[in-house]
């Protein structure tokens, strides 16, 4: 009897070598979840930077203008403010789109602010239309802001229009770096990252911290 049940006491290695592989499987089914979680985040920073690319295309075919820039956006949308850009008349309807890419509640006639209130009106973009409404500056895949200006965003940087998003930490700016130019290249191609300040410039950053915040910046 004593050697009865000293026998079964404990697990034999084939229980346990059972428990691992299941254990295994579950370790990486939960990985392989992170890594599809992560990789729809890049796919959809990526999206926000090209669609707003996108908003200005297709308003552009239907009002032949730059919505922001738009001098007569009254006449075509209901409710909206026509580009009233601060400082000189020549940079209304200039085809550009003047202001930071992240402008303020004080600096809502600014055609960065009004670009937003233009494309939702239009229907080319969801979110709140109201100037000034505590929802209305638009929010990136991560949470952080997102904008679009004609303002060069980055040191050395060139292009008509630049779509940013801040709060991106330096490993989703790879990866995004990655889905957009081929390459973690964050100094050069068409996305440049650069530090997550209010700044209207900052110089590039080569080589992302994978934890820090950065802003990015598409060209077109």
């Amino acid at each position: 009897m004593r050697t009865r049940n000293s026998r079964q006491k404990g697990f034999t290695l084939i229980e346990i070598a059972i428990v691992l592989v299941i254990i295994g499987l579950l370790l990486g089914g939960v990985l392989k979840g992170q890594e599809l979680i992560t990789g729809a985040k890049v796919k959809a920073l990526a999206s926000d930077l090209k669609n707003m690319m996108v908003y200005i295309n297709a308003y552009q075919d239907r009002f032949r203008s730059i919505p922001g820039d738009d001098l007569t956006a009254a006449t075509h949308l209901t409710g909206a403010t026509n580009a009233t850009t601060p400082g000189a008349a020549a940079n209304r309807g200039n085809g550009l789109i003047t202001g930071n890419w992240d402008p303020t509640v004080a600096a809502q006639t600014d055609e960065s602010y009004l670009f937003w209130q233009h494309v939702r009106l239009a229907n080319l973009a969801t979110g709140n239309s109201t100037v000034g409404a505590a929802d209305y500056p638009p929010v990136n895949a991560l949470g952080g802001r997102m904008g679009i200006t004609s303002t060069t965003p980055v040191t050395g940087q060139t292009g008509t229009f630049f779509a940013c998003a801040n709060n991106i930490t330096g490993d989703m700016a790879n990866r995004v770096d990655i889905l957009v130019d081929g390459a973690a290249q964050g100094a050069q191609g068409s996305l440049r990252v650069r530090a997550n300040t209010a700044a209207a410039a900052a110089a590039a950053v080569a080589a992302p911290v994978a934890t820090t915040l950065y802003t990015i910046c598409l060209s077109t």
